[in-house]
């Protein structure tokens, strides 16, 4: 005993010897939390005798479930084979397959995956004679299911069109869909999951024989859990649950995954009685990280009261970076990260794809090996591909590779059918394939999509021999209304980005380089190749990692660059209008803070391009939360010696302020008693009342008063 504890803090010793009933661990970033569920399932083994198939840990992802199992195979040995590791869709589909025909599964069932569902989702498109793209339908999916909603509860608040088909008929579409599903005999993921629950909720003696078998669970980062995995949890816990979970609300940031942060804020509530553990000791971050780390998040209201300490005493202080542009922020980056020489242990974290192609551009230029972690490289994404398939058909009509890449993208209404005709035409009289379009009306029976498209491109050729590549990329958008399109994917929004900085990177060409649209291609082929590791280079782990703020989560790095810290970019702009969702980019941010180990670097530009305007950039209102003595101002080359800036805290403009609350001040209501200004916009403030929760107020009306 005294061998399996020796390693462990105080705190985690409690949280360890927990034996019976619910227990809810708060592991603050860089905390043990995982050597902790370790040892407590250890624990249970050696001192309370515990048969290791009572077991049931459950975490998010394969790798983490694998590293959790080697982790046990070392300390327990021979018993760990028994023991239930796995994540939620893996303990589902175990139980399915011994129980499945109790929900109509046959036998041998097959799981689809993503690649299964956008295929099965084609042939319903097809069979509808819709030429529409599976995104929007796998987004209507997941939301569904990831949910646990009705079709009917869905679509009673569902705009009118989805996927740029009416709402009652994308409904169709998801009926066929899980028909298609059950006559094939499939499953997808999300699947595995609702039909454990209905199994469980119609089969009480199947219910009571998996809880024999998870009489003691574990759940890690319960803070990420959806509707759905917290309703399974509850089942599989019973009326007398030994349910431990582990995980941070300061750490929840996927919402956009239909993860509910109240699953975790409400633990105690929904399992009175709960012990509560709380993992406060850091063994990552210096003192002067954390520092930093707990004045940003501890202006969030939802959450759980802890503040980090560092095993690390001092540390370098948090150093700030002003840019007078984005490009001049990546020459930064690039240049300290040279200079540093430490590029496996580098990593520079942003808010979105979009803007790694800077960073990737200037730290290749200075000769620095880049990992790109989480997407495919800037060049190769295919909303890149597609409109750049459409500048190389322009200056080159005789492309049919990318000819037919770009004819019905974004559809317009000519099908495979139409242009597999096409092409066997021009084959068989030996001409191009756009001589072959030029032909439809010989060759097709209703050729009047055909002919359109040739219209537009005859138009995009012409423009393509008179304008630079910015002007040319902007008409093609125009012409087929790309932007509206990318709007109805999944993924769309961070595709616009991508788009706007393919754009952004051809007016930067054109006033660096200067050109013809054939010109600026050509150096985006040597690029795009440039991104590919040639032979001799540096391998993937001698590289600095490039990655955005959430696929950052989990890992950590003893140098760290957090870039573009700006209003509208952290917090994004599409977070600003409801307070939780300003609480996630605040917990994003603390994210990315504590990836780093022993050094940081924050930076923001002045100025960056929005959908092709140059604009004023205000630095991000999380800097505001950073006492100013915490941060240590630095200039281009990364030398305090010379004069800078001081960093002063930007003034709003005028017009927009109606209060001056700025975020933490104590504040008295006439009605509510006594709460915490948590949110403060405009003329509105958002306020925590304790017992009461947060309310939105106006502060003209509200008769707020302040206290000392």
């Amino acid at each position: 005993m005294d061998d399996l504890l020796s390693s462990l803090n105080p705190a985690q010793q409690e949280a360890v010897k927990h034996y019976e009933g619910p227990a809810l661990v708060v592991a603050g970033a860089g905390s043990g939390k995982t050597r902790t569920v370790v040892h407590r399932i250890a624990y249970l083994l050696r001192e309370r005798r515990v048969y290791p198939g009572e077991i049931l840990a459950v975490t998010f992802t394969n790798k983490a479930a694998g590293e959790m199992k080697e982790r046990l195979a070392k300390m327990v040995g021979g018993p760990s084979k028994d023991l239930w590791v796995s994540t939620f869709h893996s303990a589902s589909l175990r139980i399915l397959r011994v129980y499945g025909e109790y929900v109509g599964l046959k036998s041998g069932f097959v799981v689809y995956d993503d690649d299964d569902q956008s295929a099965l989702i084609k042939e319903i498109l097809k069979e509808l004679e819709l030429e529409a793209k599976p995104g929007p339908f796998r987004a209507m999916l997941d939301r569904i299911k990831n949910q646990g909603r009705s079709l009917s509860e869905y679509l009673g608040e569902a705009p009118d069109f989805i996927g740029g088909v009416p709402k009652e008929l994308a409904g169709d579409i998801y009926r066929r869909y899980q028909s298609g599903m059950r006559s094939q005999g499939a499953v997808d993921f999300n699947d595995l999951l609702l039909l454990s629950i209905q199994l469980f909720e119609e089969q009480p003696a199947v219910l009571a024989k998996i809880r024999q078998r998870a009489r003691f669970i574990h759940v890690d980062e319960y803070q990420d859990t959806n509707p759905v995995q917290y309703k399974l949890t509850k089942l599989l816990a019973g009326e007398n649950p030994n349910l431990l979970v582990v995980g941070d609300p300061d750490q929840s940031i996927y919402g956009f995954r239909n993860a509910d942060i109240n699953n975790i804020l409400d633990f105690t509530k929904d399992y009175p009685g709960a012990k509560v553990f709380r993992l406060e000791e850091n063994y990552r971050s210096t003192d002067a990280i954390l520092k930093v780390a707990n004045a940003v998040i501890e202006k969030n209201a939802l959450r759980l009261e802890k503040v980090l300490r560092t095993v690390k005493t001092g540390g370098e202080a948090v150093r700030l970076y002003r840019a007078p542009n984005a490009r001049e922020e990546a020459a930064f980056v690039a240049r300290e990260v040279v200079k540093l020489a430490q590029y496996p242990e580098t990593a520079v974290l942003y808010r979105t794809n979009a803007q790694s192609r800077l960073l990737e551009e200037h730290l290749r230029r200075a000769g620095v090996p880049v990992r790109l972690v989480g997407a495919v490289g800037f060049f190769e994404r295919r909303e890149i591909k597609d409109l750049l398939a459409y500048g190389r058909v322009a200056v080159n009509p005789l492309d049919g590779i990318n000819l037919r890449r770009i004819v019905n993208t974004p559809p317009r209404g000519i099908g495979a059918n139409t242009v597999a005709k096409l092409v066997e035409h021009a084959q068989k009289s030996g001409s191009s394939v756009l001589q072959a379009l030029r032909q439809a009306e010989s060759v097709i029976s209703r050729p009047q999509q055909v002919q359109a498209f040739v219209e537009m491109l005859d138009s995009l050729i012409e423009t393509a021999f008179e304008s630079g590549p910015a002007q040319f990329f902007e008409q093609v958008m125009d012409a087929i209304g790309f932007r509206e399109a990318l709007k109805q994917e999944l993924d769309g929004e961070e595709r616009l980005q991508n788009i706007e900085e393919l754009l952004r990177a051809a007016r930067d060409w054109e006033e660096e380089e200067g050109g013809s649209l054939s010109d600026f291609l050509d150096s985006v082929a040597l690029t795009a190749k440039a991104e590919e590791p040639q032979k001799g280079e540096a391998l993937p782990e001698e590289s600095v990692t490039l990655m955005t703020l959430h696929n950052a989560k989990g890992l950590e790095f003893p140098t760290v660059f957090l870039v573009g810290l700006e209003e509208n970019l952290l917090p994004h702009r599409n977070s600003l209008n409801r307070l939780e969702d300003l609480e996630e980019e605040r917990r994003l941010f603390y994210v990315g803070i504590t990836r780093a180990q022993e050094r940081l670097y924050v930076s923001y530009a002045e100025e960056r391009e929005t959908y092709g305007k140059r604009e004023y950039s205000r630095p991000s209102r999380f800097l505001d939360d950073i006492p100013e003595d915490l941060l240590k101002e630095i200039g281009a080359f990364g030398d305090t010696s010379v004069p800078v800036l001081a960093y002063t805290r930007p003034e709003p403009k005028a017009k927009t302020v109606l209060s001056d609350f700025k975020g933490g001040e104590r504040v008295k209501h006439p009605r509510f008693g006594q709460g915490t200004v948590v949110a403060a916009l405009g003329g509105e403030v958002t306020v925590m009342f304790p017992g009461l929760g947060l309310k939105k107020l106006a502060v003209k009306f509200a008769g707020l008063e302040k206290m000392d």
